[in-house]
């Protein structure tokens, strides 16, 4: 049987506009947020906690982290479009509308909102609704074009999860989920920097007043070391705060000299007069994503060990 053009091109259009919605969500983004939920939980839980419940933190905080991002797709389409790393996002190419577009992020945030509210608790909703509201009226509509600490304060909303899967075991919050909370908040700033200083230009064009767009290198690689140093002493007061084991103790110590002598080589090559992508502070950047992934799957098995 012949198959009908007409129908193979239904297909078509049905995938690629269901590829461009979940684009729209950034789901790399989501794979973050989740790395650090999922081990506070067990964190919380002293072991491994009920599979229901983190099944539902996960899809809530999957549609919540969505919905977010996919409001900032519609405020920021006008710089996405001008920038090589953002030109093929959905909006930017023009595969959804930005009335759709800001349509599905305001039903995945209603949607996320009354899931954790109605099958999980009332402290996880009111953590995730806050995690949105923070993330497009602070972060997207207020810091990113108008200062260089957009990402220092913006990424409050990044550091949400820590907390809301905390609260989804607990019902509460605690000193032990805001020293993680503080982790977070404190690398963000030079895991995102080092991801700037890669493709300045781009913010550059885009207006988007990015500290390496308005700081010399030298300067950005001082206070990413800075906040690095800052984000390894912190990672060490869980020890006590949580009464981790010396397991957990031992892996912060080790991923913290690795990444300050990734940090240190950095201002060494900097000081040196290296410049550009010469620099290689991708290399920086990819680096702070397998130290957190690590830091956080460390507190996921010490609660295992003891």
């Amino acid at each position: 049987m012949v198959p009908d053009p007409a129908e193979s091109a239904a297909r078509r259009t049905v995938g690629a506009s269901l590829r461009a919605y979940v684009a729209l969500t950034k789901p790399r983004v989501i794979e973050l947020l989740l790395i650090t939920t999922i081990p506070v939980m067990f964190l919380a839980a002293g072991g491994v906690p009920p599979l229901s419940t983190v099944l539902l933190t996960l899809a809530f905080g999957t549609m919540s982290a969505g919905s977010a991002n996919a409001i900032n797709c519609y405020i920021d389409r006008d710089i996405d479009a001008k920038m090589r790393r953002t030109r093929r996002r959905p909006l930017a190419r023009h595969q959804v509308t930005p009335a759709r577009a800001l349509i599905f992020g305001v039903t995945l945030a209603v949607l996320s909102t009354a899931g954790f509210l109605l099958t999980v608790n009332a402290v996880a909703a009111a953590g995730s609704l806050f995690a949105i509201l923070f993330y497009v009226f602070v972060y997207s509509l207020l810091l990113k074009r108008r200062t260089s600490q957009n990402v220092v304060w913006g990424g409050i909303a990044g550091c949400m999860p820590v907390l809301i899967g905390w609260a989804a075991i607990t019902g509460s919050v605690a000193w032990t989920p805001f020293v993680l909370f503080m982790v977070v908040f404190l690398w963000t700033p030079p895991h995102t920097w080092t991801l700037a200083m890669r493709y300045r230009e781009d913010y550059a064009v885009a207006k988007v007043p990015m500290l390496p767009v308005v700081a010399s290198e030298r300067r950005v690689v001082i206070e990413s070391l800075a906040y690095t140093y800052a984000t390894v002493v912190c990672s060490l007061a869980l020890w006590p705060v949580a009464g981790m084991s010396p397991v957990y103790g031992g892996v912060a110590v080790v991923l913290g000299l690795v990444f300050l002598a990734e940090g240190h080589r950095l201002l060494k090559a900097v000081l040196a007069g290296v410049t550009g992508v010469h620099l290689r502070p991708m290399r920086f950047f990819h680096l702070s994503n397998v130290y957190l992934a690590l830091l956080f799957t460390a507190v996921a098995v010490d609660p295992l060990l003891h």
